[in-house]
């Protein structure tokens, strides 16, 4: 039982971990004549106590794994911070470069119930409660239209692509510099998140920085201020354009919505007149990385195998229309490119929930590694040093995926162990 409950401890509260049977052997190695020598370790899945190694799912949703999602969203707030204030790999000058924070929103498909500030109610005469599950549903769902609403989510990613690139123009016209100059001169770095509203639209919030020409390692140009790239920002925003497919005669057409909302970082017109701080959009960012369309419209947090499971499924009938017209869409051979059944339980968008520029910050991957060098170093007794070469050799298989009905009632007990983030257990 001792043996048992250290296994489980070391998933630090993971709810639904991946069991691997197999074996793994570590032998010494001799780096002058590449002879393999004695075994140092070895560990076979049957010795352990759960009966199989068990490593943590490492779900980034909320509804799936809490303690997984929770180191997700932990991970991305330290990512978002880097970019902000300097650390882990990002020097601290980044944060007297122009930085600002920015929502782009989707267009409208039809008048939705909603609390609108300054006015005592909403179209349909009632003033919503924060919590009432009415809000974000259509006010006539007959007219609601559930297929460009489908289709925005599926070309949300390709719409901010084509931003991307009219931002660039746009900075380098307002620096009189050519497309071809620019990248001599600053670069463009960003960090992003998806977003559901509660009707079940994407909208995305960024934070969008200008550097020098080497990314976060070189100070941005004199003519690079927050205003400029402000104002280069709705600029682009305004410009951007995805042509979608043609459906039964219909063309649609792709852009942002009419509310952009731009931010300088550290400016005191956020949130009530509180100061955008960088903490302040980190944490932002960050809350919103763990969550998809089933927290906002109340619709799945895995995929559809088959249309009839629907009838099931304890959805709202907003977000049954919109899954069903993505099923519908989703045989269409012209548009089997979008995979809108694979996604059709996040009604159409297939993108990453948080992605950011190359040379915005640190990775979710090099976070990560630290978190496993960092357990691996307090594994060590003060005597023991590893290794410097060794001969792996391992053979690994699915064995299935959560807890026995006794495991789960001791991860329940059990307070997670320190730093055993993202680590297989043993």
């Amino acid at each position: 039982m001792p043996a048992l409950v250290r296994q489980l401890r070391g998933l630090g509260g993971c709810a639904n971990p991946i069991r691997l049977d197999g074996h793994r052997t570590e032998h010494e190695l001799d780096t002058r004549t590449g002879e393999i020598g004695r075994v140092l370790h070895h560990l076979d899945s049957g010795d352990l106590p759960a009966g199989s190694l068990l490593i943590r799912c490492n779900n980034r949703r909320t509804t799936r794994c809490t303690s997984c999602a929770e180191t997700y969203r932990r991970d991305t707030y330290h990512l978002i911070t880097a970019g902000l204030r300097g650390g882990k790999g990002t020097p601290e000058t980044v944060a007297t470069h122009p930085r600002v924070f920015a929502t782009f929103t989707a267009p409208g498909f039809g008048p939705v119930h909603n609390r609108p500030s300054g006015r005592p109610a909403c179209r349909c005469g009632t003033a919503h409660t924060p919590d009432d599950p009415a809000l974000g549903t259509p006010l006539d769902p007959e007219t609601y239209d559930y297929e460009a609403a489908v289709l925005w989510n599926a070309h949300a990613g390709a719409l901010w692509r084509r931003f991307s690139i009219y931002l660039r123009r746009e900075i380098a016209r307002r620096a009189g510099l050519t497309q071809r100059d620019f990248r001599h001169h600053a670069r463009v770095s960003f960090a992003k998140v998806a977003e559901y509203q509660r009707r079940g639209a994407v909208h995305f919030h960024a934070v969008i920085r200008l550097d020098g020409p080497d990314g976060s390692d070189s100070p941005p140009p004199a003519w690079a201020t927050p205003e400029l790239l402000t104002d280069a920002i709705r600029a682009a925003a305004a410009l951007a354009r995805v042509d979608g497919p043609v459906v039964d005669g219909r063309a649609h057409v792709f852009a942002f919505g009419r509310q952009l909302d731009v931010r300088v970082i550290r400016s005191t017109d956020f949130d009530g007149g509180t100061e955008l701080t960088d903490r302040a959009v980190a944490a932002y960012i960050a809350k919103y990385a763990t969550k998809g369309a089933e927290a906002a419209t109340g619709t799945l947090d895995r995929p559809l195998k088959f249309a009839a499971e629907l009838a099931h499924l304890d959805l709202t009938d907003h977000a049954r229309r919109l899954i069903n017209t993505a099923w519908t869409l989703g045989a269409r051979k012209d548009l089997e490119h979008l995979r809108l059944r694979a996604w059709a339980h996040m009604l159409g968008f297939r993108g990453h929930f948080s992605t950011k520029s190359r040379r915005y910050s640190t990775t979710l991957g090099a976070l990560r590694d630290a978190r496993t060098e960092w357990r691996r170093a307090q594994a060590l007794d003060g005597n023991d040093r590893p290794e410097e070469t060794t001969y792996v050799l391992a053979h690994w298989f699915f064995a299935g995926t959560g807890l026995t009905d006794t495991e789960e009632w001791l991860t329940a007990s059990l307070e997670p162990a320190p730093g055993t983030e993202g680590e297989p257990t043993r």
